[in-house]
């Protein structure tokens, strides 16, 4: 026998025995990274040593449960499974504009005008692209430091695009409602002649000579682009290369993330709307500490090209707004494909912007809800829906049930790591500004003693959990659940790409915003924003501005 396959079969050999013992050793890590090629320090295998023995609860926790051979994996991932039934017909959609809007006395109070206000003002020659994008700058510029939320301002490519949908609407040609007015994009996007820094020090001089689709969407709406926003780096939390990302009701505080600029810049009034990503929370968690209207549309529904990848399965593009409807207009000029994003499709979004609630079926996630005081303002959303003549009905959300394992976890791990591999084995993570065992440069390390026997059985195990979730969305239209924290709902969800959105509810006692989170079955998200609007044209809560910034 070759010497060298003889040398592999004892190194396999020797890993396997040191998974079957109850404990992994120092030792045995350092043993097993002869095996893959990569050298690490002693004191960053110290770091992930958890991580490692983390890995093998989750794995061992995955073993116990039943895998049939005939069920595949998620592979090349879609949010569509092959049982469902979905409308592949795109109906009209028709934007109200408002007729009568005027310019408010205190110029301060356009930063917080909705989308439809806004385009009446530049429709109707009230205001300029150029005035209205001026604006914007001016108060991204007198506030950007003080919420750290902008890493590149892109006035001349901003200027140059107002001054064009002026002309255009000035010829007749009129594109729609965000035609002319300004927006941001999360940093993780690429457009051509700006950096795109991903949030993260190694990559902070990066240019990126091409377009994402969500910018050419956008572009062709019309819309302005003024500036790129802050991410945690490499899209984790609120911390990039030059700071912490501010939230605008407390200035001590992070604004969360990943998309942490997008959620406080759109909080603060600083733009009317902004684009951010998720993968795991980071649309829902930072318009909820924001205060901010966030909606995480369907898996695939938006192409992800020119965007960082941080999980192909896992990855979401989505509006960041301050009303639904604000989200539902972003939303249907974003939405498709093309063509270079595998999980992307085009599926119609036949939004009508009214919800007749009392012919929907709503539930509420009881089981999440009993943990909820009774005070609480997530106890205020079920009872504004009933007042609206709802038929709130209690449910439990399939969560332990269904959810035996760290599912999430064992996923997004080996696919971030591989989406960094270069990144790691380069020692490229050594120049990220943080360090801790919570931060990427340790999280991709440790992830990369994930078997992948044991990350496609996640997914073969994820497979069961979309279907158990179709089975279960087939009788709701709508389901409530708390906005923040509800279980393991968020991993749940973001694995099966149901569509969520975040809506601002009122505060807490430490006068912090509280949200609500509102799923819907797959690609009903035109169902899901207009009962969201209903909502939320029968309350106020998202009317409610941080004061500093009024």
């Amino acid at each position: 026998m070759n010497k060298k396959i003889l040398q592999l079969i004892i190194c396999c050999s020797f890993i396997l025995s040191s998974f079957a013992q109850d404990t992994i050793s120092r030792a045995d890590i350092n043993a097993a990274t002869r095996l893959i090629g990569l050298e690490l320090t002693p004191a960053e295998i110290d770091s992930l040593y958890p991580s490692v023995k983390g890995h093998r609860a989750d794995m061992e926790n995955m073993r116990k449960q039943s895998l049939p051979n005939h069920v595949s994996p998620a592979f090349a991932h879609s949010a569509i499974l092959p049982e469902m039934n979905l409308n592949k017909k795109q109906l009209p959609v028709k934007w109200n504009i408002p007729a009568n809007v005027s310019l408010p006395k205190n110029r301060n109070e356009l930063a917080f005008y909705n989308i439809l206000q806004l385009a009446s003002l530049v429709k109707n020659k009230k205001i300029s692209s150029v005035e209205l994008t001026r604006f914007y700058i001016d108060r991204l510029k007198k506030y950007s430091d003080t919420l750290e939320c902008v890493i590149s301002f892109t006035e001349d490519l901003a200027m140059q695009q107002a001054r064009q949908a002026d002309k255009e609407i000035a010829a007749g040609k009129y594109r729609g409602p965000l035609h002319g007015i300004p927006y941001g994009l999360k940093d993780l996007f690429a457009v051509k002649g700006t950096k795109t820094t991903w949030g993260a020090e190694p990559y902070k001089e990066q240019v990126i000579e091409e377009d994402a689709y969500a910018y050419t969407q956008l572009k062709e709406a019309g819309a302005v682009l003024v500036a790129k926003f802050t991410l945690g780096a490499l899209a984790m939390g609120d911390y990039w290369y030059g700071g912490r990302t501010r939230n605008p009701w407390n200035l001590e505080r992070g604004s969360s993330g990943s998309s942490a600029g997008s959620a406080s810049a759109t909080a603060a009034g600083l733009v009317p709307f902004a684009i951010g990503t998720e993968t795991w929370g980071s649309i829902i968690t930072p318009s909820t500490l924001c205060g901010a209207t966030g909606f995480r549309p369907t898996f695939g529904s938006i192409s992800r090209s020119g965007a960082m990848a941080l999980s192909w399965s896992l990855d979401k593009i989505g509006p960041i707004c301050r009303s639904a409807e604000d989200a539902a207009i972003v939303f249907y000029y974003m939405k498709g494909t093309d063509g270079l994003d595998a999980s992307a499709v085009d599926m119609p979004f036949n939004y009508a912007g009214k919800a007749d609630v009392k012919k929907l079926r709503i539930g509420y996630a009881a089981n999440y809800f009993r943990r909820v005081d009774t005070a609480a303002n997530e106890w205020k959303v079920v009872q504004a829906f009933r007042k609206m003549g709802a038929n709130v009905q209690p449910v439990n959300f399939p969560d332990s049930g269904v959810y035996h394992f760290n599912m999430m976890s064992l996923i997004i791990s080996a696919e971030s790591a591989a989406a960094f591999d270069e990144f790691t084995r380069s020692a490229l993570d050594d120049m990220m500004t943080r360090q801790t065992r919570n931060d990427w440069p340790n999280f991709f390390r440790g992830s990369r003693f994930v078997p992948a026997v044991e990350y496609i059985n996640a997914n073969r195990h994820r497979t069961l959990l979309m279907q158990t979730m179709h089975k279960f969305f087939s009788n709701y239209d709508v389901i409530i659940t708390p906005g923040f924290g509800s279980g393991n709902q968020s991993a749940i969800t973001n694995l099966t790409g149901h569509p969520a959105i975040c809506l601002p509810t009122g505060f807490n006692r430490q006068n912090m915003p509280t949200s609500i989170t509102l799923l819907a079955g797959t690609h009903q998200d035109a169902t899901l924003l207009a009962v969201a609007k209903a909502l939320q044209d029968a309350t106020e809560w998202e009317e409610t501005h941080p004061p500093m910034f009024r």
